[in-house]
């Protein structure tokens, strides 16, 4: 089993496995800690990851970048529209609202939502592990932005799905950070909780968490973040300045190039790492556009004031995490800092003041998500035994359920789950329904949210069902907020009183038809039960044909639909795993067939050298001629007719040329395999000679003998050998002389053996006498 984590960054990936000595980050195909997050849709197959990112200069509209801030988007989002600004791909609105991705591949346009993207680079990733690990992989814990809502981690859920991976949990990112940082320290006060502060400033988002670290147990009192501000947002600022002055000094409009927008963005970003370092920095770009080299020059000082009213949005998540966490600055004991975008030294100096104590950067800020992440499998993974570390999150938003429109009250408020609610967490609801019974779920405050977020989440359809009298059922609902932070019922139970068995054989079937139906009414207050009340509430009963009966009452399993505001549905997510086999299966035959042309080719040059050099003397003039000729002919094709074959093509052309150049090739090795193989023969009829002093005559006579006549053909063969030229096919090949050798030693231990015998005899004899 594999015990693997990954950090699905909007820039680069991360993957970090567990092994018994610690946690490693994998190195991919160059050898790199982070895998670009870019699949590329070039001319005849995907590129992904570095690859991808290699390849995007050339296949600027069919690369596809960023997709993390595609994920469970709606096409009309104010800020997925300020994001399109960004991206050379063309989009639409799909079907459902969400965003659909148009590129040409293969000679086709094709369309592609950001959850089959996602997948892409997940299966990217997956194969990276597996060629590293050498074993499959399938469990894995994945790295998510504590923001992500309902829709965003089912659809991280799917992509992983489609990609033929198995999330035992999904982790938000301080979470992952905490845990990274807690499980190894052991210098925690033991009087009461350390509290400790994680800033993640990533490349498109800033998170903050105010964690409660004790021996054995970490806890999560709150999430803070600002999902729209990150390190590409610093970019933006250098990336804008320098667009205005290029326009005034060259006479150039990057905006209206988009290449050469992508261009000037990554210099900016590489300039913005500079001034974390200098006081100032220059900016050098060749042919940027219209064939203009353009220079510039800023000062750190000049970036930080473009860069203040980002700055000032920095401080927001902390104080609101502060708030939310009921602590002030005074009872945090360290700051940590991490995400890519951490950098600036302006930002370590603005939370230097606002915490009162200056940032620690005790992690590898681009590698600790991912490791926390593999920790927590590991944790979660019965093959490897971790130490007792309690792992408490909290869920950042507050949720709560309605029936027909009327929200579900449970006590002082008409929130399920809180904001705060540590998770996993369950909760029964108790109704009384006649038939179906329609419940759904949605986000309480708008205002904890993100921009543009929809409140709407799921919706469950429970039934239908039937009580046993004209009065209405009692109906069991358990919803849970699990593992992953993903809402759902996980069972409906109709519940019974206990009544005498000919009353409940006429009236009791959770899906029996009845024509009569009470009218649907909402009970003003519905029971809020944990776990505990759950467990106890069931712990006598017992289950027959899918009915549990206790002492009180029977129930009956009631099944429940459910239905994802914008989610993948079953059919839908089995046509993209096809999808991506297919897709992944032409990459495959693509890639042997470039393997199989490389080799050709390699091997068209590598003959051809020899020819005329190492294999010279061992190739006639006509069929050096021939051989010749057939190497011209088939580079020749490589380069023309041959240029885009399958591997079998290749396959072919390799075989036909080896029919011609093994011959000669064989006659060359064979030379030197002839003299080590003559030598050893030569020395194996020397230690026989040479063994034979103590045997009898007889014996002695008879190895004399085999030796003799080893050495006589030995001399005759190699004489009749010696006098063909070197290209004339021997007639003494090694696998003679090996055979001869392994004859000569096979007669000799016969010989021995019976030199033996006699012996045992004779002392058996010896034995027998004294008795």
């Amino acid at each position: 089993m594999s015990v693997v984590g990954f950090d699905i960054g909007n820039e680069n990936c991360v993957i970090a496995v567990v092994k018994q000595r610690g946690v490693d980050v994998l190195l991919n195909d160059e050898s790199k800690r982070e895998t670009p997050a870019v699949v590329c849709f070039g001319e005849k197959q995907r590129f992904l990851g570095s690859a991808g990112a290699a390849s995007s200069v050339m296949n600027l509209k069919s690369t596809i970048f960023q997709v993390k801030r595609l994920i469970g988007r709606n096409f009309k989002d104010p800020e997925f529209q300020n994001e399109l600004k960004l991206l050379p791909f063309e989009t639409s609105e799909g079907k459902d609202g969400g965003i659909l991705i148009h590129l040409k591949y293969l000679g086709e346009a094709r369309t592609f939502t950001p959850v089959q993207i996602l997948a892409m680079l997940f299966s990217n990733l997956k194969n990276v592990t597996e060629k590293n690990l050498e074993i499959p992989v399938t469990d894995c814990v994945i790295g998510i932005p504590s923001y992500f809502t309902d829709l965003q981690r089912r659809a991280y859920l799917d992509a992983a799905t489609i990609a033929g991976l198995k999330p035992l949990r999904l982790m938000h990112d301080c979470a992952a950070t905490a845990l990274s940082y807690g499980i190894y320290k052991t210098d925690f006060s033991k009087t009461g909780p350390t509290y400790v502060a994680f800033v993640d400033i990533g490349h498109c988002d800033t998170q903050v968490s105010i964690v409660s670290f004790e021996a054995g147990h970490m806890r999560i009192l709150s999430h803070a973040f600002d999902s729209s501000l990150g390190g590409r947002d610093f970019d933006d600022v250098l990336f804008v300045y320098f667009a205005k002055q290029f326009k005034e000094l060259y006479n150039i409009d990057v905006y209206s190039n988009m290449r050469a927008s992508i261009r000037l963005r990554s210099a900016c970003e590489k300039l913005k790492k500079v001034l974390s370092a200098n006081a100032e920095a220059p900016l050098n770009i060749e042919c940027l556009m219209d064939e203009k080299d353009v220079k510039g020059f800023i000062k750190r000082e000049e970036f930080e004031r473009l860069a203040s009213g980002l700055l000032e949005r920095i401080s927001v998540p902390s104080r609101k995490a502060l708030a939310d966490a009921g602590l002030s600055v005074r009872k945090i004991h360290s700051v940590e800092l991490v995400g890519s975008g951490s950098r600036i030294p302006a930002i370590s100096k603005l939370l230097s003041s606002l915490y009162g104590k200056e940032p620690s950067r005790t992690l590898n800020s681009s590698e600790c998500v991912a490791r926390g992440c593999a920790l927590q499998c590991a944790m979660l993974s019965p093959i490897f035994r971790v130490r007792e570390y309690e792992v408490q999150d909290a869920f950042p938003f507050s949720i709560g359920f309605s029936s027909n429109g009327a929200q579900i009250s449970t006590g002082s408020n008409c929130i399920l789950f809180p904001k705060g609610q540590p998770f996993p967490s369950t909760k029964v609801l108790t109704f009384q329904r006649s038939n179906l019974l329609h419940l759904e779920a949605f986000y309480a405050d708008l205002n904890e949210l993100p921009a543009g977020v929809s409140t709407n989440m799921s919706s469950f359809t429970i039934g239908p069902f039937q009580a046993s009298s004209n009065e209405k059922a009692k109906i069991k609902v358990k919803v849970q907020l699990n593992l992953h932070g993903i809402v759902t019922v996980e069972s409906a139970m109709l519940v019974e009183d206990h009544l005498d068995d000919s009353a409940r054989r006429g009236n009791i079937h959770p899906q029996m038809d009845r024509t009569k139906m009470d009218s649907d009414s909402l009970t003003n207050v519905a029971n809020s039960e944990d776990n505990t009340a759950v467990h106890s509430q069931s712990s006598d009963a017992t289950q027959v044909n899918g009915t549990l009966k206790d002492k009180a009452n029977q129930r009956f399993e009631i099944p429940v639909k459910e239905n994802i505001s914008g989610g993948m549905t079953k059919d839908e997510l089995t046509e993209a795993q096809e999808k991506e086999l297919h897709l992944a299966q032409h990459d495959k035959a693509v890639e042997q067939a470039k393997d199989q042309k490389n080799a050709l080719e390699s091997y068209v040059y590598e003959m051809r050298n020899k020819l005329f050099n190492t294999y010279r003397s061992f190739a006639s003039d006509k069929e050096r001629e021939g051989i010749s000729r057939s190497l011209q002919e088939t580079e020749e094709w490589l380069y023309e007719d041959g240029d885009d074959e399958t591997e079998n093509a290749y396959t072919a052309k390799m075989q036909d040329l080896k029919k011609l150049v093994d011959p000669v090739e064989n006659r060359y090795k064979d030379e030197e395999a002839r003299a080590q193989a003559t030598r050893d023969l030569l020395n194996s009829i020397v230690d026989h000679r040479m063994s034979m002093d103590s045997l009898p005559t007889e014996d002695r006579g008879l190895i004399t003998d085999e030796c003799n006549k080893a050495e006589q053909w030995l001399r005759e063969r190699t004489q009749q050998q010696d006098s063909l030229p070197k290209n004339a096919d021997p007639v003494l090949w090694s696998r003679d002389i090996k055979s001869r050798t392994e004859d000569l030693n096979s007669t000799c231990k016969q010989i021995l053996r019976r030199k033996s015998s006699p012996a045992n005899s004779d002392e058996s004899s010896s034995l027998d006498q004294q008795e």
